[in-house]
């Protein structure tokens, strides 16, 4: 038998085929809204995951925050990106950057940017987020 087998989404479903404690993929949880509100396409500090809402959301409703894949987003001008450079979200400023200090280590850049674009092509970790030391 090989060390891996593929199976259909209906064997890979919560509590059928072979995996009895199969939740979902995990490219998207559901969560709450928190003050203020969703927008869909920008990112959202949950906690400690950083998450790209599918769709706006008031405060208390539920939404699909997206916790990996690749995102245009916005980015903080000053710094050229390389593709693979690790990039951090800057939560008081609403943008990704270069700059580690009291930023979250959020993912890498998906494609080259000049320092001068103010977006980006981001590759989310999909893991939580946690702030780096300030300065």
């Amino acid at each position: 038998m090989p060390p891996c087998l593929i199976f259909n989404k209906t064997e890979l479903k919560k509590g059928t085929g072979i995996m009895k404690n199969f939740v979902q993929p995990g490219h998207s949880l559901e969560c709450v809204a928190p003050s203020g509100g969703v927008t869909s396409g920008e990112p959202v500090l949950i906690n400690n995951l950083l998450v790209i809402p599918s769709t706006n959301a008031d405060v208390g409703e539920k939404f699909a925050g997206h916790i990996d894949g690749v995102y245009s987003v916005d980015k903080a001008t000053g710094a050229a990106w390389a593709i693979g450079e690790t990039v951090y979200w800057d939560n008081s400023a609403g943008k990704f950057t270069k700059t580690a200090t009291s930023n979250y280590k959020a993912g890498v850049a998906g494609a080259v940017a000049a320092s001068g674009d103010a977006t980006g092509v981001v590759r989310l970790n999909g893991v939580g987020v946690t702030q780096e030391a300030g300065a």
